[in-house]
């Protein structure tokens, strides 16, 4: 069913005039003049057709039309009312939706989830494995790809976009890099990710060129970790999420912790 366009600024106009029956009364309570108010209640008698104020030589009185809307106006606003605050609720929920690549989840991300969480101990955090989820089927709040940019959505870099290599012999392929030799032939060993690639380099198996973010993130914790160089990329690691995610102040606040440093 089509719904009747409602002037909501009008019945607002309408509902203080009738509280305070004076448009003076409720100009001051609305910020604006008493001429304003006038206008504002002439245009709603004209939308719907009936006298809602009568002058009389004690002031205003409210018509038996104005009267028989009163009660229901009323309460329809206190709903509105209850549904902006239940709004509001939501967007300063504590709880953050979060989808990332688990190799960055483990080296990178979980660390400063963690100090966030020591300075604001009533977040929670509900992580989504596949960091290519749809925003709105798997509820995020923002999710870290590695990638060359933030494409459709809004997004920060984290890090700069950089390759490194690590490890020595032959190429380790990975979902990101499968083809890090440019050969025609498939590395001899491919690996899920560049966690994995990092992994599979230090035990020895080969080399493998991975993001500079996750290969320093990942030695910091293992100091016997060789790095070589980094050098640019087009990909890199990016905080992305649609734009109304980002007006969220609770995402803001998250986010802001992750790109302080």
């Amino acid at each position: 069913m089509k719904r009747t366009h409602l002037p909501l600024n009008a019945l607002r106009v309408f509902d203080a005039s009738a509280r305070h029956l004076s448009f003076t009364r409720a100009a001051d309570e609305l910020a604006v003049t008493p001429a304003a108010v006038g206008q504002q209640i002439r245009a709603l008698e004209d939308v719907l057709g009936v006298v809602l104020f009568r002058r009389t030589s004690k002031g205003l009185e409210l018509t038996k039309e104005g009267e028989s809307g009163l009660e229901g106006l009323r309460t329809g606003f206190l709903y509105l009312e209850e549904s902006v605050r239940a709004m509001q609720a939501g967007q300063s929920s504590q709880v953050y939706t979060i989808a990332a690549p688990r190799d960055f989840f483990a080296a990178w991300l979980a660390p400063r989830l963690a100090a966030f969480r020591t300075e604001h101990p009533d977040v929670r955090y509900v992580l989504v494995e596949d960091e290519a989820a749809e925003f709105t089927e798997a509820n995020l709040d923002f999710a870290v790809r590695w990638v060359e940019g933030p494409g459709d959505l809004e997004g920060v870099a984290l890090g700069k976009p950089e390759w490194t290599i690590i490890g020595s012999g032959d190429w380790i392929g990975w979902p990101g890099d499968p083809n890090p030799g440019q050969s025609e032939e498939k590395p001899p060993v491919i690996v899920a990710d560049a966690g994995q690639a990092i992994a599979a380099a230090r035990a020895g198996i080969g080399r493998a060129r991975v993001p500079g973010l996750l290969a320093e993130a990942q030695a910091s914790r293992n100091d016997e970790a060789f790095i070589g160089e980094c050098a640019s990329c087009r990909r890199g690691y990016w905080l992305v999420a649609p734009a109304p995610q980002w007006r969220q102040a609770k995402v803001r606040s998250l986010v802001a912790a992750l790109t302080a440093s």
